[in-house]
């Protein structure tokens, strides 16, 4: 039932998919069902929303013309896996970092990635503030996405200092977002943003939009940023 449910809502969004791609989103959708026994992933459980305010919800964030030149990126404060998983799994041949500072969730990041047969993905356990600053993931990633995390002013200073140079951070928004910009534009300056584009998408027999806000990385965030762990959320960069 669930297959037959994302299909007829891809095909409401324009979206297509094969069948190992709903194969890989249907075990997905009984991981999460079946882990949500145990630890607090998600109160979305339902087929239908799921699919829906998962799934296609995930895959807002795509833009075929805007995102041809991305071979990586990273999802900070993934959570259960969104947008992530839907992404990597709509996209496979993308390289894939998931961040969470959760153990658990990483846990059953680590089941989903094994099950799935997912390659090209590194899962972090850590801190987005703490993580930031490690060699390897600092301004690595073509494409730094983050999903109901924090304010956009927070999310900037998790998320830009992973954006490479020419890069792009991409956060999914709901239909509130306007303030959050008006408030998040010095930061966004301070850390090496750009240009910001918002983007409104209607999903599948919802009312209400969603927004995608899409950051331009115009120079390298310095070296200071992000500050230490908590910080961010506490004093926000005004």
């Amino acid at each position: 039932m669930f297959r037959e449910i994302l299909i007829d809502a891809a095909k409401k969004f324009g979206l297509t998919f094969n069948d190992r791609q709903l194969e890989q989103f249907e075990i997905f959708y009984r991981m999460v069902v079946d882990w949500n026994t145990k630890i607090n992933l998600t109160t979305i459980t339902d087929e239908k929303d799921f699919a829906i305010k998962h799934v296609i919800d995930s895959l807002t964030v795509w833009d075929e013309k805007k995102f041809a030149h991305v071979k990586n990126f990273a999802d900070v404060g993934t959570g259960a896996g969104f947008p992530a998983i839907p992404l990597k799994i709509f996209q496979p041949n993308l390289e894939v970092a998931l961040i969470d500072s959760l153990n658990k969730r990483v846990e059953f990041l680590k089941k989903v990635v094994a099950e799935l047969k997912l390659d090209g993905v590194e899962i972090f356990h850590g801190r987005a503030e703490d993580l930031a600053h490690e060699k390897i993931l600092r301004e690595r990633f073509d494409l730094v996405t983050a999903r109901a995390v924090a304010k956009l002013n927070v999310l900037a200073e998790y998320c830009l200092p992973f954006v490479k140079v020419g890069g792009t951070f991409a956060a999914l928004k709901g239909k509130i977002f306007r303030e959050e910009i008006d408030e998040s534009k010095s930061a966004i300056k301070i850390l090496g943003g750009g240009n910001v584009t918002c983007v409104e998408k209607i999903l599948p027999d919802l009312p209400d939009a969603r927004t995608i806000i899409y950051v331009d990385k115009k120079i390298s965030t310095q070296k200071k940023f992000p500050r230490k762990a908590g910080t961010p959320t506490k004093n926000p960069l005004a």
